[in-house]
Order: structure tokens, then C-alpha cells, then sequence
């Protein structure tokens, strides 16, 4: 089971105060990887740092600005050097529909679903060629390919992410730096608390899935990790739908 460590590597998750992310950021340090947990919540972030296994460190810092994306690179590095695994897990979702939907909620989605990731990890690859070896692992979304409602702008960002995804697979795959991407199902995040408060709605959406229930945090670790480690050294520019079969009905 060797191809799947990520022992001795340096790991970068975004999003790393909760949700999906901070349960990809545990799984990576509790299996040997040193990770730098970055999100706006510094209290959130020392929390995930204190009740995790591992080597980790912390940076509270606004992911919302794609200008600042080189420097915070610089940032993530100072504490154990520059990372070999970037996770993109941090997301907004502001829930407007059509007719509602403002410049400053489309533009702040987009930077920070959409640009930040691309270019956070930009900055990151020179290190990542040196070494001849990266992961970088965004985040999609069942929006990827559905249209949800009250998701119009939501959607547009993890759209693209699916496509960014691949064009990085194309960019950097030569080099050893696989990109890929996980399009999470219905699982309970502060993203979500809208759906799962409603116990109807969240009974609705585990019916509509193959396996009858939503996710689980636990359910999202065995994908992250494969993609994270060397298991995965052929596999590049895919999306894989962690959902329980919800888009295979």
C-alpha cells in the first residue's frame, strides 16, 4: 500500500478550517504529510491544528484576492518549504438566483472559487518542476455539470473548475504535476447548512443518490488521498464525482 503515502510530503489545503477541507487537511497530516492549513479563521484553523495528528501550521489569511495569490505562495512555504500538494478546498456559495445575482457576489466567487486556485497554484509549480513531482486537487461540484437553483454564479465558477482542471493536466502533466479534481455530493459543510437544516430536502437529495444516503467526511478521504499520493501517478486532468452515484441517475 506504499504507492498511497503521502509520508515526507509537503501539503497546502485551502479551506482548511472546516468542511471538506479540514477533513482532506487531517487525512494528510495523520498519514505523514506536513500541512499548512490556510482560511480566514484563525480560531478555527488553531483548532484543526491542536486536534490533529501530525506535523501541521496555520495561516489566517483572505483568500479572495487572486492579486495576492504570489505572496501568499511565499507564505505557505515558510514553515516546512514549498509544497509538493495543493488542495483547493476553499469555496463561497452565495445562493442568488438569476435575477438576483450583483457584480460584487459574481466577482467574489469567481475570484475566489475560480481564480484563486488557479493561480495559487501558478505560483506553486516552479517548486512543485524542480522536484519533478505535484498533485494539485481542486474542488468541483455537482454544479459542474447540473444547474441548481439559486446557483447561477456558484455554478459558473465550478463550471469552471472542471475545465480549469483539465487545461492544468495539459500545462503540467509533462513535468510530473498532476491536476485533478473531486465533485463532492451532498455532504454536511457550512456550504450546505441551508440543505441538511431542511430534513426533508437532505432525505429528498439521499434518495436521489445509488447507495440512499449523503456523505460523510470519511467518504471524502479515501478519493483525496489517492489523488494526493503516488497511487495516482497516472491519472491526470480527471474529475471524479464522490456522490454516491446522485449523477449516475
Amino acid at each position: 500500500m506504499s504507492g498511497f503515502s503521502v509520508e515526507g510530503r509537503i501539503a497546502c489545503v485551502t479551506g482548511a478550517s472546516g468542511g471538506l477541507g479540514r477533513a482532506v487537511a487531517s487525512a494528510l497530516a495523520e498519514r505523514g504529510a506536513q500541512v499548512v492549513g490556510v482560511a480566514r479563521r484563525r480560531e478555527e484553523l488553531d483548532a484543526w491544528a491542536a486536534e490533529t495528528d501530525g506535523e501541521t501550521a496555520v495561516l489566517a489569511a483572505d483568500l479572495s484576492d487572486p492579486k495576492g495569490a504570489a505572496a501568499l505562495a511565499a507564505e505557505i512555504a515558510r514553515p516546512f518549504g514549498a509544497p509538493d500538494i495543493l488542495v483547493n478546498a476553499a469555496g463561497i456559495n452565495t445562493r442568488q438566483t438569476a435575477d438576483e445575482v450583483t457584480l460584487d457576489g459574481w466577482q467574489i466567487t469567481l475570484d475566489l472559487n475560480l481564480a484563486v486556485p488557479f493561480f495559487l497554484a501558478q505560483a506553486m509549480v516552479p517548486a512543485m518542476k524542480a522536484k519533478s513531482w505535484g498533485r494539485i486537487l481542486n474542488f468541483a461540484s455537482l454544479q459542474t455539470t447540473r444547474a441548481f437553483p439559486g446557483g447561477l454564479a456558484y455554478g459558473a465558477s465550478k463550471g469552471g473548475i472542471g475545465q480549469l482542471t483539465r487545461a492544468m493536466a495539459e500545462a503540467w502533466s509533462k513535468d510530473g504535476i498532476t491536476a485533478n479534481a473531486l465533485g463532492p455530493g451532498f455532504f454536511p459543510t457550512e456550504l450546505t447548512a441551508p440543505v441538511f437544516s431542511d430534513e426533508e430536502r437532505a432525505a429528498r437529495n439521499a434518495a436521489q443518490t445509488c447507495v440512499g444516503r449523503n456523505g460523510t467526511m470519511a467518504d471524502i478521504v479515501g478519493p483525496a488521498v489517492f489523488f494526493c499520493s503516488p497511487a495516482s501517478d497516472y491519472v491526470t486532468g480527471q474529475v471524479l464525482m464522490v456522490d454516491g452515484g446522485f449523477t449516475a441517475r
